[in-house]
């Protein structure tokens, strides 16, 4: 199986190997693997130093612009104030000269007073609090090894992060669910707590140990009530699956294809995998590796690891065949174990995920802020730099909408052709759309407008034209020459003998006439003149070779004359290789670009042998591109297509202020500062092609397309920096850019 290069961004610390509390579901000393009985009590300082080493060496090595660390055991307080400082010093001391560090601790929090909060906050790090609800459902697993409650000393510490000096430490709530509590007690309970964020636990279980009962009933519930309180807190399992469905990253690795980005240092140097590993059997997880003998990138090379990454590769044939994989993953990869046939199972929660993730997708989220004619969730996708094809389809009818109202505008006040379309579009409706939906015809509309000085107010009669020939209707429409040519949108040009040619339309035919002289073309059977426009059909959607029409001028590099046989037949050759390429390295986007790309315009090529590409953003769908091979051109298609959608965004929704238009930001691709909307124009198309450089470095570890994902990922992630500073946004920006923030976040956390 082949499986992608990616670095370990996230290591779990056991700084501890042992807890003050014996609660019952315990994955570290109530399931198989016992190996916790031969480690060292505490994480001695050598291995610290060693640990910190490792991790450091492998961010530099890679680039990594943070890791995420996470002190964990066992129960991490039990270290006490003293170990607890030198091990944040040396963790600080030898990590954050390379790249950021995100420093957490999961604790149980009966330990937790004044004093080790002041420690923490002085080396900002956040705590997450296990907690399983109120009283009785937390005395139901997690109690003192005499049976007494831990619940009052767990309440005391959290009022304690509650406090607002200590506020900025406080992560979350992590409840275990049990399925025997009420689940309307147990929300009430965790959100009584006032937390940041909640993570839903599912108790680890394989086919050969599986859960008691069913938990899917349990999780909808508590669904169901929080959506109908319109979302109080995050919950990353519901808000980790509602933004898999909408083409974002996943938080949590309970969902979505494992990234194998996770790893665990035991108190003595081992590296392992995530401790749900644990509940598979004896030596679950364990690698044989050492932090004095290995070094992280030596653990991502394991079988076990490469199997992590291998994506949707790596699951049974019956998750690869649900229509909800996507958003599922398969579930934890522990959780898909069986004796005999390992892991090539679904999860023993499948029942459980698939009802909770139909009962998320039935629920959109909140609108906040104006978002127009989107929908919540369509918005929220194309924040975070994709956009399923339903999203890119209602963008597509709102720019139809903008030119249909454009062109009735100018048509409206022409007398060649424009009385003609409101019955064409009676008649041939659909065949009218699509020829209004031509990218060039509301640049032509635009233009005239705006009192443009090439503007032909008679290329109505040639739109009129172009839908009486698709549609093959009996109607005759004098079209005057543009620069020597008639040119039918979306149908093809004709090198007009005089000013003004008469096209008479028919059923499968037509004819063009003018003074002394007529052609007639017949499907496939040109005529002396014709110019039939150029479609290329990939992957079965059809995209117009855009070489003729008169207004495509507008974008900002010139575009080729007409191309030959040759040069188009090169043209369809380099789309369909980028197309394969888009399949594997933006598969996201492939829906997208089905429903939105219309025109491909071949571009002049710079003199220097730049790539060069543009767009307009009044041609929604139209992609400037001068020819390069396939591997670069997919990067292209998807850089300008990134701009067209955003730009159909920008026509529907306000995301920056109108008094923002003196506003400009530094952004790392540009020496020049950039108006805000630029800005965002920009940090939107890099967030894509960053993404489509992680693939690429993922699947063949070259240096140069790390050293490519980095570069576009930082200047993305600067730039989403910057537009998030002051007000420099909408409401609806904020939480469109909040979305693109998500996405980066997803890479570099």
């Amino acid at each position: 199986m082949e499986t992608p290069w990616r670095p370990l961004r996230h290591f779990v610390l056991k700084v501890h190997s042992r807890c003050d509390l014996a609660c019952d579901h315990c994955y570290i000393y109530e399931h198989a693997d016992q190996s916790w009985r031969g480690r060292p009590l505490v994480m001695a300082p050598e291995t610290v130093r060693a640990a910190a080493g490792r991790i450091a060496q492998h961010a530099a090595r890679h680039g990594l612009a943070q890791v995420g660390v996470v002190l964990h055991g066992g129960e991490p307080l039990l270290l006490g104030p003293r170990r607890l400082r030198a091990l944040l010093t040396e963790l600080h001391g030898t990590i954050t000269g390379v790249c950021g560090l995100d420093l957490r601790m999961q604790t149980n929090a009966v330990r937790l007073d004044a004093a080790l909060c002041e420690l923490l906050l002085e080396f900002g790090v956040r705590v997450g609090v296990s907690l399983d609800g109120g009283r009785a459902e937390n005395d139901r697993h997690r109690r003192y090894r005499n049976g007494a409650t831990s619940h009052p000393q767990t309440l005391r510490g959290l009022a304690l992060l509650r406090q607002p000096r200590f506020r900025p430490l406080y992560a979350g709530l992590l409840c275990t669910i049990d399925a025997a509590n009420d689940p309307i007690a147990v929300y009430q309970a965790l959100l009584a707590e006032e937390p940041p964020r909640i993570d839903l636990l599912l108790p680890h279980a394989t086919w050969d140990t599986p859960p008691p009962q069913p938990v899917g009933p349990w999780l909808r519930t508590f669904h169901d009530r929080w959506a109908a309180d319109d979302r109080p807190v995050p919950v990353r399992l519901f808000d980790s699956i509602r933004s898999l469905g909408l083409g974002g990253p996943s938080q949590s690795e309970a969902v979505g294809v494992d990234t194998g980005d996770v790893v665990v240092i035991e108190t003595d140097g081992a590296w392992e995998e995530p401790d749900s590993m644990k509940t598979t059997g004896p030596a679950g997880g364990a690698t044989g590796l050492t932090v004095f003998d290995a070094s992280a990138d030596d653990v991502t090379g394991l079988p076990a690891m490469r199997r992590r990454r291998a994506g949707l590769a790596a699951l049974s044939a019956t998750c690869r065949a649900c229509e909800l994989v996507r958003q599922c993953g398969g579930g934890l990869t522990a959780h898909r174990h069986r004796a005999g046939s390992g892991f090539d199972n679904p999860s023993v929660y499948c029942d459980d995920l698939k009802e909770l993730i139909i009962a998320i997708n039935e629920h959109p989220g909140p609108v906040a802020g104006d978002l127009g004619a989107l929908p919540a969730d369509a918005f929220d996708g194309l924040g975070y730099g994709y956009g399923d094809a339903d999203a890119v389809a209602l963008l597509a009818d709102a720019e139809l909408a903008v030119n249909r109202a454009l062109v009735g505008e100018v048509a409206g006040e022409t007398a060649a052709g424009g009385h003609l379309l409101a019955e064409l579009e009676r008649q041939a409706p659909e065949i009218f759309d699509e020829v209004l939906r031509h990218p060039f015809v509301r640049s032509w509309a635009v233009s005239c407008l705006d009192g443009g000085r090439d503007c032909d107010p008679d290329w109505a009669a040639a739109i009129a034209a172009a839908v009486a020939v698709r549609a093959g209707l009996p109607v005759e429409v004098p079209v005057r020459a543009h620069g020597g040519r008639i040119h039918l949108p979306t149908v093809g040009f004709f090198a007009a003998p005089a000013a003004e040619v008469t096209v008479s339309a028919a059923p499968g035919s037509f004819t063009l006439r003018w003074p002394g002289g007529r052609a007639s073309v017949a499907g496939d059977a040109g005529a002396r003149g014709w110019h039939a426009a150029r479609w290329v059909t990939v992957d079965g959607v059809r995209i117009l070779l855009e070489d003729a029409d008169p207004y495509r001028d507008r974008l900002q590099h010139a575009a080729t004359g007409h191309l030959d046989a040759t040069a188009a037949g090169g043209w369809s050759s380099a789309l369909r290789g980028a197309w394969e390429a888009l399949s594997v390295d933006a598969p996201d986007q492939i829906g997208g670009l089905r429903q939105g790309l219309r025109a491909i315009v071949p571009l002049a090529p710079a003199p220097d042998g730049t790539l060069r590409s543009a767009t307009s953003r009044h041609a929604f769908g139209a992609l400037g591109i001068a020819r390069t091979d396939p591997a670069e051109l997919a990067v292209l298609l998807v850089h300008e297509f990134q701009h067209t959608k955003l730009g159909a965004v920008l026509d529907l929704i306000d995301l920056v202020p109108d008094d923002a238009g003196g506003d400009r930001l530094k952004v790392g691709w540009r020496p020049d500062p950039r108006p805000v909307e630029a800005a965002l124009q920009g940090a939107y198309a890099h967030l894509a092609v960053a993404d489509v450089w992680r693939r690429r470095a993922d699947r063949d570890g070259g240096d140069q397309s790390r050293k490519l994902f980095r570069t576009y990922r930082d200047w993305t992630g600067e730039a989403i920096g910057a537009l998030r500073t002051g007000d420099r946004l909408t409401p609806a920006g904020k939480r469109f850019v909040g979305r693109m923030a998500d996405t980066v976040g997803s890479w570099a956390a």
